[in-house]
């Protein structure tokens, strides 16, 4: 098994042996990302070239690196599955797959170039749409968290749980800024400021209860989302599309016009609010 980060194999590795049929895959997937993450942080250390993709955001070769790195160890050891990466130049093939990989090699790259510890690498595995292993690594502070389907979410080896409230009263909320605007406008929530955290951190946020809801409502790609929707739902909360259906992944066009992610009842509450505005 690989070691997490206190030299015992993941929690859900461990708890996907009673026969979910993810365990060897979920083994796969845990044992990359945190490869992936030592070579992430050695682009940190040592320095690395970088410049703008043609849409202007901020590109390194860590991102192509880690990228290459990843489509390598997991559609090389899966042939059979799809593939999906924010830095690999898309391919119609993966809409035919059963399963497929989606991957952000570095979600934060803003935050990587800036020294910053928010970054993070986000992989998971789809089936028929929905994710069913999950892994997000914060690799400078070695935050390893993982999700199998029916298994539970965790942090390294704390399983995570999200509270069960419904008042948005001082919840503290992360989203972009028209979104926040148009909820503050209408429940005392306590908007959260001065975070560099990239959308993955946000949804692991939520597992974790560092955040009680996170939303955007603007569009975002799979890559972004895909990971940390399982690491909600297992931790027993939900993430879904402003319509309040759940996100289905892997559609010609890989992105979500949008997405709430909160405990049941505050997803509700968020939902009435937007709905309404």
């Amino acid at each position: 098994m690989i070691p997490d980060a206190h030299g015992c194999a993941p929690a859900p590795v461990a708890a996907a042996k009673s026969g979910t049929g993810h365990a060897a895959d979920a083994e796969l997937l845990f044992g990359v990302v945190r490869e992936a993450g030592a070579l992430a942080l050695t682009f940190a250390h040592k320095g690395f070239r970088r410049w703008r993709k043609a849409d202007g955001t901020p590109v390194t070769e860590a991102d192509m690196a880690v990228d290459t790195f990843l489509k390598k160890e997991l559609h090389g050891a899966r042939p059979d599955y799809g593939w999906l990466s924010e830095e690999t130049p898309d391919d119609e093939a993966r809409l035919s797959r059963e399963r497929l990989w989606i991957a952000d090699p570095i979600d934060g790259t803003r935050a990587f170039v800036a020294g910053g510890d928010e970054w993070c690498i986000a992989v998971a595995l789809i089936e028929h749409g929905r994710p069913v292993i999950g892994a997000i690594y914060r690799a400078v502070r070695d935050e390893f968290y993982a999700a199998i389907a029916g298994e539970g979410a965790f942090l390294n080896e704390r399983r995570l749980a999200v509270p069960q409230r419904s008042s948005l009263d001082h919840a503290a909320v992360i989203g972009n800024a028209a979104a926040l605007k148009t909820i503050g406008a209408k429940a005392p929530v306590a908007p959260v400021q001065g975070t560099n955290a990239p959308l993955a951190m946000r949804l692991a946020g939520v597992a974790a209860d560092r955040f009680a809801a996170a939303l955007s409502t603007t569009p975002k790609h799979d890559w972004d989302l895909a990971a940390g929707d399982l690491l909600v739902h297992e931790a027993g909360g939900v993430v879904t599309g402003l319509d309040g259906a759940k996100l289905a992944f892997n559609g010609p066009e890989p992105r979500q016009d949008g997405y709430i992610a909160a405990a049941p009842g505050l997803q509700r509450a968020l939902i009435d609010i937007l709905r309404t505005a």
